[in-house]
């Protein structure tokens, strides 16, 4: 492909200790990197505003960093939206909150760790005490988007605006297709013990994850994160009984209550409080967020919050491409260029 030769973002890293992810369950290590992304021509003598993207499931801070032959790195789209004028002097942060199980939907779990502490109470302070921060905002794709709508809906004293692209919601359709796919290849491993002995081993050996294991081990870290429960094996109440594959009613409530569908209406005041409020979905999802994303933006509608909905033609992979439109967006709330949210759009047809 043809790279614009725009000088591209500065990647800086802060190698730091976390208090808050020592003895974590899974033994994931404490001892962690904060990417943070700087213009080219460095940093005002003023605050600016500091914009985390979140990575989705599987992926961390670094791997955004990552060189594609077939699109521009991070560093390199935000060199260029800069020498457009499209951003201004901004702060990009990456953190890195992967676990053994793939992710941790950026909130605390005993089962996982306290990631949503580490964000807050952890990685913020570290990159003010850094740098002037003017503002914070979030975006992210897939469980980056959902982390994003989820941070700024719990701390609005700390997130005022956020981005969610292709964001899990809208549950039973994002994850219960899933659920036979996971049972089935639980039993055909032998139980939950000796599917986590061959994940190990599979883990420990380097190899990548099949389908099979993307399917099933997204249900097992999605318990993990909206279900945990000490009581249960691996400190883990699933959804679905192993045996019998029956919806398990008590455990299904508790992770709807974090579905930012039905989140939505309890968290209007707040949400009404940002300067931005974007979601976006490709209308080709394989994952049928598309679905939760329509749900969503009729929500909001009905509770009179602005935001700003696009959809597009495309599916779930592949769409860092929307950050052109998200991220000027968020560089403005942030920056004080814009009124608090963009005038809502429909573009749901």
């Amino acid at each position: 492909m043809h790279r614009p030769h725009h000088p591209p973002f500065q990647a800086v890293e802060h190698r730091h200790r976390s208090r808050l992810l020592a003895g974590n369950p899974w033994g994931d290590p404490a001892e962690r990197s904060l990417w943070v992304l700087v213009p080219p021509d460095g940093l005002p003598d003023r605050p600016v505003p500091c914009i985390w993207i979140l990575s989705g499931f599987g992926g961390t801070g670094a791997s955004q960093l990552n060189f594609n032959p077939w699109e521009e790195t991070l560093p390199e789209r935000l060199g260029r939206l800069y020498a457009e004028g499209r951003i201004g002097p901004a702060l990009f942060a990456l953190p890195d909150c992967f676990t053994f199980l793939g992710g941790s939907q950026y909130l605390n779990s005993p089962a996982v760790g306290p990631y949503e502490d580490y964000l807050v109470r952890e990685l913020v302070p570290l990159v003010e005490r850094h740098y002037a921060v003017s503002a914070h905002g979030l975006a992210g794709k897939s469980s980056g988007g959902y982390g994003s709508f989820v941070q700024a809906a719990r701390h609005p004293e700390v997130f005022q605006a956020f981005a969610c692209h292709s964001g899990d919601m809208a549950f039973e359709y994002c994850y219960l297709p899933d659920f036979p796919k996971f049972l089935d290849h639980v039993r055909q491993l032998g139980g939950l013990d000796a599917y986590l002995d061959a994940y190990r081993q599979l883990r420990a050996q380097g190899r990548s994850l099949n389908r099979t294991w993307q399917a099933s081990l997204n249900i097992l870290a999605m318990a993990a994160c909206y279900s945990p429960d000490p009581a249960e094996p691996h400190g883990i109440a699933l959804p679905v009984d192993l045996e019998i594959g029956a919806l398990r009613p008590a455990v299904w409530e508790r992770w709807l209550a974090l579905d930012p569908v039905r989140l939505a209406p309890r968290v209007a005041g707040t949400l009404r409080r940002l300067r931005l409020v974007y979601i976006d979905c490709g209308r080709q999802d394989e994952f049928n967020l598309l679905w939760g994303a329509r749900q969503l933006h009729r929500a909001l509608d009905d509770l009179g919050i602005a935001h700003t909905y696009d959809e597009f033609d495309g599916g779930h992979f592949s769409i860092a491409h929307r950050y052109d439109l998200s991220l000027p967006l968020l560089y403005r709330a942030l920056a004080g260029d814009t009124p608090a949210g963009d005038p809502p759009r429909d573009r749901s047809s």
